[in-house]
């Protein structure tokens, strides 16, 4: 059974920083992606930073130059470092990874909250 684990979420103040983790666990995973979506409220969920099992990343906008993704691939675990995050960030953060255990496909956390507000 696979599972994605996240923590990390919070409160913090206009220009603060938060860090995000999550780790996939399970027996004879294959994983060839993990990143980041966030929704919020009343708005579509959109991807905000990806990183391939070799290393290349990929953000959205909006996190460029703000936010870092990194993983390691000895835990399984990808991090989200966020960085002067304004009002807008807030969302809920789901983690995703595109792996194989008998099939290859997404799987999706429960979802972590960040809040951005003074």
């Amino acid at each position: 059974q696979v599972q994605l684990v996240e923590s990390g979420g919070g409160l913090v103040q206009p220009g603060g920083s938060l860090r995000l983790s999550c780790a996939a666990s399970g027996r004879g995973l294959i994983i060839y992606t993990m990143g980041w979506h966030r929704q919020a409220p009343g708005k579509q969920r959109e991807l905000v930073a990806s990183i391939t099992r070799g290393g290349s990343t990929n953000y959205a906008d909006s996190a460029k130059g703000r936010f870092t993704i990194s993983e390691d691939n000895v835990k399984d675990t990808v991090y989200l470092q966020m960085n002067n995050l304004k009002a807008e960030d807030t969302a809920v953060y789901y983690c995703y990874a595109d792996l194989a255990v008998l099939v290859r496909r997404d799987y999706w956390g429960q979802g972590t909250q960040v809040t951005v507000s003074s």
